[in-house]
This record gives structure tokens, C-alpha cells and sequence, in this order.
């Protein structure tokens, strides 16, 4: 498998949309989405590619994962994160967030649901630790969530 890792542009929103609501009713159903899915497509075509600093893996001609990461005073944020659910466990996402880790100052954090076990599992393999545990009340999902923090070299 060749595997392109590359800017994200409107003409990938209907892909990118797609892999998001997969990822998002397939591999976290235990945070279920609060906005309709025209609502999301809406957002990424309008405010998620626009607004930069978003990246999407390709491979075989279909987009399959995304990454959109930002950068704040004291730290960096990974704020997306997902792959289609066919292309889990094939190293797709430790390709992103290696990326997201060579284009971003640290400490970089992100949120995951403590419920999505997975993406814990992935998180911590990869030097991730939890900060902070969150109770819903700062998500619109309303569900307990984790901040981690991963700092070069640890």
C-alpha cells in the first residue's frame, strides 16, 4: 500500500465528511453524534479545511483517515483525528500522528472519550499520558473525557 499524506482541500470534504461520520458512529458509538450528519458536512466543507491545518491519508485514491491540529499559547492541539474504519490497525494513524508530531511544536495535547478504548490504547502505546479527566460537561456529547498530553522525548 502506497500511503499519501497531504493537505486537505474543499474538493476532499464530501470524503473527508464521510470518513469523520464513520469513524465517529462506527468506531465511537459510545459518544454519540449531537449534530446531524448534513450539519458536519456543512462544518467541514465551511469551517474544518478552511480554516488550514488539515490533513488527509490516501491510499489506493480514496481518502481514508484525517488529521487537523492547531497550535495554542502553551501548547499544540491535535483536534481530529480519525481513519475509515476498514483501515484501522494498518498504521495509518501512527503515520498521522507522527506527522502531527514532526509539524507541531510540544507538548501536544488532544481529547479522547473515556469510552473509546481503542483510541486510549493507541494514545498511551505511543507516549501519550493523561492529564486530566474531564465529566462531559465540556463536550457537547456530554461524555467523560480524557485530556493527554504527549512532550518530545518522553
Amino acid at each position: 500500500m502506497i500511503l499519501d499524506i497531504r493537505a486537505a482541500t474543499v474538493d476532499d470534504a464530501d470524503f473527508v465528511a464521510d470518513v469523520y461520520l464513520r469513524s465517529r458512529k462506527e468506531l465511537v458509538a459510545c459518544a454519540p453524534l449531537v449534530h446531524s450528519d448534513d450539519d458536519v458536512r456543512d462544518w467541514i466543507r465551511r469551517h474544518l479545511i478552511p480554516a488550514g491545518d488539515t490533513t488527509v491519508a490516501i491510499a489506493d485514491g480514496l481518502v481514508i483517515g484525517l488529521l487537523a491540529i492547531s497550535t495554542g499559547n502553551d501548547c499544540s492541539w491535535i483536534d481530529q483525528l480519525y481513519l475509515h474504519p476498514t483501515w484501522v490497525e494498518r498504521g495509518i494513524g501512527t503515520r498521522l500522528l507522527e506527522f502531527a508530531e514532526s509539524q507541531l511544536p510540544g507538548p501536544i495535547r488532544l481529547r479522547t472519550f473515556e469510552c473509546n478504548e481503542r483510541a486510549r490504547r493507541f494514545y498511551e502505546h505511543r507516549g501519550f499520558k493523561a492529564i486530566a479527566f474531564g465529566d462531559g460537561s465540556g463536550n457537547e456529547e456530554k461524555c467523560p473525557d480524557i485530556l493527554y498530553e504527549w512532550r518530545p522525548g518522553q
